[in-house]
């Protein structure tokens, strides 16, 4: 039987429901949380994720997967307390965003360094917390191509990814070569890797999803409610419809099972003041209800929010 970490322990895959695959209880930058401007108590975080968290699993979302990485307000302690009062089962993830936000300590460190971190935080535990990681987290930094640091990481994920078989989830799908290269050259197949935000308004031109799929990957569209049509859209917003046009190319085209769908809503923001009114709820409320209207059916919506992520999050080794 397939198993997947959560912050409480390790269960059937069976038993994830409906995935959120690429969600945040709180991120932000390293120390971003001390900004005087954003701080929040910890009653306060509470207070805004519980209720996001409740109506997830009222509408009926069975795992959250939080991709917050080392250094972007990772707090796997709370993410214990969330799923124990809530119902839902947290996947938390090791590894960072984009080597641009990995700390001195750890951006200086060597890559068997890194895949040991990794591994720990899998097959150990993060921290002193007890909970092992179910995903480890890599990112292409700033600037839209992959830094040495960046494929340090990469490299350092692919190892661990090798050793303990959880999959590897990306920030940016942009830059894919040297990354599939990467992976390539330490063993790692294609199908464990989540290419990520291949739908957002900044980089969707300049992501090879077609060629990302013909070598053997999953993509990530995991933007949805970030769109043009909101009252105060951030920098990376699309619309709606053309969002929607591009995820229901791969849908549509008998590519179903190679594409995974989230919102990417954050929480309870740490640092900066979040997009108002966007919550892993939109999944529900508005992203389900598009995909019917189009004419995808019942069996295709479970494949993307349940039945794929179920096998894309199971260990694997």
């Amino acid at each position: 039987m397939s198993k997947v970490n959560t912050v409480l322990g390790t269960i059937p895959a069976e038993e994830l429901g409906l995935v959120a695959i690429h969600e945040h209880i709180g991120y932000g930058m390293p120390g971003s949380e001390l900004d005087t401007t954003w701080w929040k108590t910890p009653e306060q975080r509470y207070e805004e994720t519980v209720p996001k968290l409740r109506a997830f699993h009222e509408n009926g979302g069975g795992t959250f997967v939080d991709a917050t990485g080392i250094c972007n307000g990772r707090d796997v302690d709370y993410y214990k307390s969330l799923s124990a009062k809530t119902g839902v089962h947290i996947v938390a993830c090791t590894g960072f965003v984009g080597g641009d936000t990995a700390l001195p300590h750890f951006a200086n460190a060597s890559v068997e360094y890194l895949a040991a971190q990794f591994v720990h935080e899998i097959t150990v535990g993060i921290g002193g917390t007890g909970a092992k990681a179910g995903v480890i987290k890599v990112g292409v930094s700033r600037g839209g191509r992959m830094t040495d640091l960046d494929k340090k990481i990469y490299r350092a994920a692919a190892r661990a990814a090798v050793q303990t078989g959880v999959p590897i989830l990306t920030h940016l799908a942009i830059d894919a070569e040297p990354a599939i290269a990467i992976f390539r050259e330490e063993g790692l197949p294609l199908d464990r890797v989540l290419f990520g935000h291949v739908d957002d308004g900044v980089n969707a031109e300049k992501t090879q999803d077609t060629w990302i799929v013909e070598q053997g990957g999953r993509l990530g569209f995991d933007t949805f409610g970030y769109e043009t049509e909101l009252p105060d859209p951030p920098f990376w917003a699309r619309p709606r419809n053309k969002r929607l046009e591009h995820f229901l190319r791969f849908v549509q085209g008998g590519q179903a099972d190679r594409v995974l769908a989230s919102a990417d809503a954050n929480c309870s923001p740490l640092g900066w003041p979040g997009v108002k009114g966007h919550t892993v709820n939109y999944i529900f409320e508005q992203l389900i209800p598009d995909l019917r209207k189009a004419g995808v059916d019942e069996e295709t919506i479970t494949k993307i929010f349940v039945e794929s992520p179920a096998d894309f999050l199971s260990i694997k080794n």
